[in-house]
């Protein structure tokens, strides 16, 4: 007669219908009071016991047994459905389209568990041949927040990518910037363009400000100082007849509105020019819409809707064409590049710069309010009226 296994060893049995060995364990129960049992299969007894007690292991330990079918793919199908409500409908698009053409086909079939340092590391190493550095990263963190995420749920004790470095990735193409003879080319351009891609150019380039930000700016936020009053105010309420006007740099394109950081709240001086290029784009709306300007969009559509990065990138690319430029090879943001290269060729100092471009790495004041007496942020608006000095405008 064989011998009874020992209380809280579990059980060991022979499945005719899957010719394996099963091991059992009773880890608990339900609050209805069902036991809550796992399993562990294999094809002799020792490996069957080896599982089983690594079961009992995991449950002495307090840990939760983690599943052995659960693999890479199913980990990270469950972080992109579950974990991303709060993001924006482009980075889930981003994140699930790199996540299914690099990671699900290399990595997917591998039972989570099983997966090693040695697995990640190989599989970014031929990445690494066919996508850039950034790229590499990204799915690097798409995978290691799939799996931490994962080890919440105890669905493997340690995540192994963590570990893992990302290797340097193919060269991409640089950012450029302009020089002073190709941005005096590409604002005389503009000048000949539509009133609003030559608005959006002239801000862009003579403000940093980034192309989500300049796109998420609203009339509200284009102030002028008040002498009368010592106030900044909207110049949708006191017109264009000051001195002094700024921006507040306060929003952006991005889920829930936010600018890229705190600390990319700020308020910014803005040149004549770019001032001359927003009266003459608020009066042509006025005239399109037989409407004051309220509280819409600054850069919009004929009908105040949003504009889309494609729609900007086509209208800024026919400009850059007409400057002289390939515009296939410019990019918007590279306006903001820009602006810093221009800024430092001038003299002005690294650290003005990073506050005028809202960096992360630098102390700014997180938001300036509307009733301060002048913007924090000078030099910019300063230096790029040396640079470009502003025609007359009736």
């Amino acid at each position: 007669m064989a011998k009874r296994r020992s209380r809280g060893d579990g059980g060991l049995h022979w499945d005719d219908k899957r010719q394996r060995w099963i091991a059992s364990l009773t880890v608990g129960y339900t609050p209805a009071g069902k036991r809550i049992v796992k399993r562990g299969s294999g094809k002799t007894k020792t490996e069957a016991k080896n599982k089983l007690k690594e079961i009992i292991r995991d449950y002495e330990d307090g840990l939760a047994v983690a599943p052995h079918d659960y693999t890479v793919a199913d980990a990270v199908k469950y972080w992109l459905e579950h974990a991303l409500s709060s993001r924006d409908e482009d980075t889930v698009e981003l994140y699930t389209g790199f996540a299914r053409l690099h990671i699900i086909p290399d990595l997917g079939a591998r039972k989570l568990r099983d997966l090693s340092v040695e697995d990640v590391d190989k599989w970014l190493a031929g990445k690494a041949a066919g996508l850039g550095t950034r790229s590499l990263k990204l799915i690097h963190s798409i995978l290691n927040r799939a799996v931490k995420n994962a080890m919440k749920r105890d669905k493997v004790k340690r995540n192994v990518v963590e570990l893992c470095e990302v290797p340097e990735g193919r060269r991409g193409r640089p950012s450029r910037a302009l020089t002073v003879a190709q941005a005096e080319a590409l604002i005389n351009a503009a000048d000949q363009a539509g009133v609003r891609i030559r608005a959006y150019i002239i801000l862009s380039l003579l403000t940093g400000a980034r192309t989500e930000e300049v796109r998420a700016l609203t009339w509200p936020h284009v102030v002028a100082f008040d002498e009368r009053r010592q106030a900044w105010l909207p110049v949708t309420e006191v017109g264009w007849d000051h001195r002094q006007f700024a921006m507040y740099v306060w929003r952006s394109v991005r889920k829930k509105g936010d600018t890229k950081t705190v600390k990319s709240r700020r308020t910014l001086a803005l040149p004549t020019r770019v001032v001359n290029a927003l009266r003459l784009l608020m009066e042509t709306q006025q005239q399109e819409q037989d409407t004051p300007v309220g509280a819409g969009l600054v850069f919009c559509t004929k009908n105040g809707t949003p504009l889309s990065a494609g729609n900007v990138r086509r209208d800024f690319r026919k400009v850059v064409d007409s400057a002289g430029l390939v515009g296939s090879e410019w990019t918007p943001r590279e306006l903001r590049h820009s602006f810093v290269s221009l800024l430092s060729d001038s003299g002005v100092p690294i650290d003005d710069i990073s506050q005028l471009v809202g960096h992360a790495n630098t102390v700014v004041t997180e938001t300036v309010y509307r009733f301060q007496l002048r913007p924090v942020l000078l030099q910019g608006a300063e230096a790029m009226d040396s640079i470009f000095p502003a025609a007359d405008e009736t």
